[in-house]
């Protein structure tokens, strides 16, 4: 026979779980993580640090680290104590840079170039890449490659021919930028894209030779959190910085 007090029960033990889920949800969700840190208290916070929104961030004189948390970034200055559980406020274009940060492809061919400085002159620094997934020949380190068959060279301007050598052991590779183009594929036909050795890369506007290597990608992350820990745990720290240093430009306030 029906028991109502039975169906009340289980009804109670489903919303109890339910509450729970959302709880537990709600904990991992209100985490941040460390993307950047520089300064005395660099060692005490290193990047990839997992920090609760109970936890404080103790500052000195010097001192900056940067949060990830919600698909938000929030910078801490020294000397001073912080909640990590503060919140910041993203501009309205926040969401918009990291969906362009995350694309699986360059965002259709960049018009224009650099503007800034000595028309004659390097590219200004920091002029980065628009993509996380686009190889900017400057930047020496590990590169999380998201797709091998459709990588692709990137520089920071187009006002002139340059050819960029790639060397990998006893193979070499030349690749041609024409003016007008900021984006070139990566040549997997001559030169295929192999984890865990170093390829030299030279010319092309480079003052020195650059050392890059690939790591591979388990899978496209989710969001921008997914992405900063996949880049963290990879040591793609080229990546890292430019997804921080897009988002970083977004952030209104903190504390």
């Amino acid at each position: 026979m029906f028991c109502p007090d039975a169906r009340m029960r289980r009804l109670g033990l489903a919303a109890a779980a339910a509450a729970m889920t959302v709880a537990v949800a709600g904990t991992a969700a209100a985490q941040s993580m460390v993307v950047r840190s520089t300064g005395p208290s660099a060692s005490k916070y290193p990047t990839g640090t997992k920090l609760k929104a109970s936890d404080k961030v103790t500052l000195v004189a010097g001192d900056r680290v940067v949060l990830i948390q919600g698909g938000k970034t929030r910078t801490l200055s020294g000397p001073g104590s912080y909640s990590a559980g503060g919140t910041v406020q993203a501009s309205q274009t926040t969401g918009s840079t990291v969906a362009r940060m995350l694309a699986s492809g360059p965002q259709g061919r960049a018009r224009g170039g650099f503007t800034r400085g000595d028309p004659g002159g390097p590219p200004p620094a920091d002029i980065h890449a628009p993509n996380l997934w686009l190889v900017d020949y400057r930047e020496s380190g590990t590169f999380c490659v998201a797709d091998p068959a459709t990588l692709m060279l990137w520089r920071p301007h187009m006002e002139s021919d340059e050819l960029l050598k790639i060397e990998q052991g006893d193979r070499n590779e030349t690749v041609a930028f024409v003016s007008g183009a900021n984006y070139r594929k990566w040549p997997t036909a001559t030169m295929p894209v192999q984890y865990g050795v170093d390829y030299r890369l030279s010319g092309a506007g480079l003052t020195a030779p650059v050392s890059i290597r690939f790591a591979p990608l388990d899978a496209m992350p989710e969001g921008a959190d997914g992405a900063a820990a996949m880049l963290v745990a990879k040591g793609c720290t080229p990546q890292l910085d430019r997804l921080v240093d897009a988002m970083a430009g977004s952030e209104t306030a903190g504390g």
